[in-house]
């Protein structure tokens, strides 16, 4: 297989970037916000879903999605949120980046609305009981939280879901013809060397 070099044509500089595509509308400029208001609030309070993007102090980045029937965000106050660390595979991914670098983006989705809320802010692991008592899950408290200082929110534009139909059910695939998360699980761990008994 050859390795396509990126290099060849890429672009290098902000200049360069916007001479191809040009400056946003002052309006999408001005659309970001420092601070939780209502709207983003309610947004938030109806979103069951939400990716959380970290990277670590050499730059290397993971998405990693969190979701919850209830309780998946508790609001502080209008500078403030925690997420809770519901149990998992332990690998703590994104805390241990956060560890390092603590920028987090976040953007949070509701079924059946195509645009989206994003958040930007610093995060900070925290094991606060009183907080985290008031986020239990079918009678289980998390052990942890990240802490969510925020520093800018907006709503983005909706192409991406409106594109990819993605909440229109007669464009999803037929059960059969999705991968299998487990195949892909044991092949992975095959390349690996790791082999499962049947």
């Amino acid at each position: 297989m050859e390795i396509y070099n990126f290099s060849k044509e890429a672009i290098t500089s902000v200049e360069e970037l916007r001479e191809i595509v040009g400056v946003p509308h002052e309006l999408i400029i001005k659309k970001s916000i420092s601070f939780i208001d209502d709207h983003c609030k309610r947004f938030i309070s109806m979103s069951p879903l939400l990716f959380l993007s970290t990277s670590n102090s050499e730059g290397k980045c993971i998405v990693s999605p969190r979701g919850d029937s209830q309780n998946l965000v508790k609001i502080l106050n209008k500078q403030q949120l925690v997420i809770p660390d519901r149990s998992g595979n332990r690998r703590l991914d994104s805390m241990i980046n956060i560890l390092s670098n603590q920028y987090v983006g976040l953007i949070f989705i509701i079924p059946g609305l195509e645009g989206v809320l994003r958040i930007n802010g610093r995060g900070t692991i925290i094991k606060d009981k009183e907080i985290l008592n008031d986020m239990s899950l079918k009678g289980k408290s998390p052990f942890l939280g990240i802490g969510v200082d925020v520093e800018e929110c907006f709503v983005h534009c909706p192409r991406a879901l409106k594109e990819s139909k993605i909440w229109s059910s007669e464009t999803w695939q037929n059960p059969e013809n999705l991968p299998s998360i487990m195949d892909m699980f044991h092949s992975h761990l095959k390349i690996n060397g790791v082999e499962l008994d049947e």
